[in-house]
């Protein structure tokens, strides 16, 4: 069995499955505390609104107890909500339950350093390790519920300062799905305090039901909420309240890029965009990189993982940074994607500007994109093959300055990856396809 534990975000898997067994949950407990402050170690848990999280918080809980930590738990709360009262409330951890945009079958485990960051991959191997070592154990016997505190309130405070007062946006009529998910126990009630007139769905969590059909990854449903209520905004939250999608009030899905757009250069304006640079991954758009140089600010790319746009904004001391799929970070206020933020911050562009959601983002330019997906007998080094390594080279010369390629193997099948932007849809496919073409031959 493999020792490694954690993915590009957290521990995930099938709920009651290893790695989210009762004893490698357990275990991992307390492999935490010892990798942390044995004896001292203060937990902070939180969770989405699956079934399973419940007893998989009493047997991390179990775990890390056993090992002396204090642990308590503030329930149902959103991802951001632990990374943020992590920090302000001095605990020496934070771990979330959730799976994120994942089905209800599935769950997850992620963890925060006492200053509101997603652990290291350092942090992440040590814990592993100390869970792969046998001299150790985990006393048995039944795990008792965990202490709760009410903390979701200070959130929901440190969020609502992102906006302030709505000014000319108050009484606005919005659409706002929760995904059934963590953000049900904040978001109704902070949008309606700050004086929207908030029309909330996906706000009925049976543990079964979140991300089904709503949410971030199904903005099809605020779409409509939004068309057929005659809204001026909409957003969509996932299961765990990371990321946010957005509708304008003519329907139209708002990605990450087109929100990194439009708040990179309002922060320019205010003069808060360190390094005059936004930290986005290789799936974002190239038509963000071309609009953002238009208004002189870099685009600075890194690995797909909001973990990653973490570490390369911590590395070079940047603002903003995010995702194509909605994770958006500002560093300001937290260094992990925070949906009530983004939210906040986006409703904040349009008061200052005076602009509309689908005026702002306009301002984007999406240009086509292709992706083909090769099955490969073997994962060659592309440049080792004279044929591959001079195809990619033509290719990336036919869309220099206006487009991009990028050729990468799956890390966990037997795929190659293409994706190809451009001006041209018909032009890009065609070159994707000469070489997928060209790899079918060679590998």
């Amino acid at each position: 069995m493999s020792t490694r534990l954690f993915g590009t975000d957290g521990v995930r898997g099938k709920a009651g499955e290893y790695p989210l067994d009762r004893p490698t949950v357990r275990r991992l407990g307390a492999a935490l505390v010892r990798a942390l402050e044995p004896g001292r170690a203060h937990l902070l848990i939180g969770r989405d609104t699956r079934e399973s999280g419940v007893w998989i918080e009493r047997e991390l809980a179990h775990g890390a107890c056993a090992f002396g930590a204090e642990v308590v738990s503030a329930g149902v709360i959103p991802t951001p909500a632990v990374a943020y009262l992590t920090r302000a409330s001095d605990f020496t951890a934070g771990v979330v339950i959730s799976a994120s945009h994942n089905p209800f079958e599935d769950n997850g485990i992620k963890v925060f350093s006492g200053g509101g960051e997603k652990f290291t991959e350092d942090l992440e191997r040590h814990v592993e390790a100390i869970v792969a070592d046998h001299s150790w154990g985990v006393p048995d016997g039944a795990p008792s519920p965990v202490r709760g505190v009410s903390l979701v309130d200070a959130y929901a405070a440190h969020a609502r300062d992102v906006l302030g007062d709505p000014g000319p946006l108050r009484g606005m009529r919005i659409a706002v799905d929760c995904a059934n998910g963590a953000t049900t126990t904040v978001a109704p009630r902070l949008f309606g305090n700050l004086g929207f007139d908030a029309t909330v769905i996906g706000n009925e969590p049976d543990g079964r039901n979140i991300n089904l059909g709503c949410g971030s990854t199904h903005p099809e449903r605020l779409a409509q909420t939004v068309i057929e209520g005659r809204f001026q905004f909409g957003v969509a939250f996932d299961g765990d309240g990371d990321r946010a999608i957005f509708v304008d009030d003519q329907g139209q899905i708002v990605d990450g890029d087109a929100v990194m757009l439009m708040c990179a250069r309002r922060l320019q304006a205010e003069g808060r965009l360190r390094g005059n640079a936004v930290v986005a991954t290789v799936m974002s758009n190239i038509g963000l990189e071309l609009a953002l140089a238009e208004s002189g600010i870099t685009l600075i790319r890194c690995q797909v993982g909001d973990k990653y746009v973490m570490e390369e904004m911590l590395k070079r001391n940047i603002s903003l940074g995010g995702e194509q799929s909605g994770h958006v970070i500002f560093s300001e206020y937290l260094f992990t994607g925070d949906g009530l933020v983004t939210a906040l911050n986006v409703l904040r562009v349009m008061r200052d500007t005076g602009r509309t959601l689908s005026d702002l983002a306009g301002d984007l330019t999406t240009y086509p994109q292709v992706l083909v997906n090769v099955r490969v007998g073997r994962k060659a080094d592309l440049r080792g093959v004279p044929a591959l390594s001079q195809l990619i080279d033509d290719i990336e010369g036919r869309v220099a300055g206006h487009g991009r390629l990028l050729v990468r193997y799956s890390g966990t099948e037997p795929l190659l990856r293409i994706m190809l932007e451009g001006r041209d849809e018909q032009e890009i496919r065609r070159w994707a396809n000469e070489l997928a073409d060209a790899v079918k031959l060679h590998l």
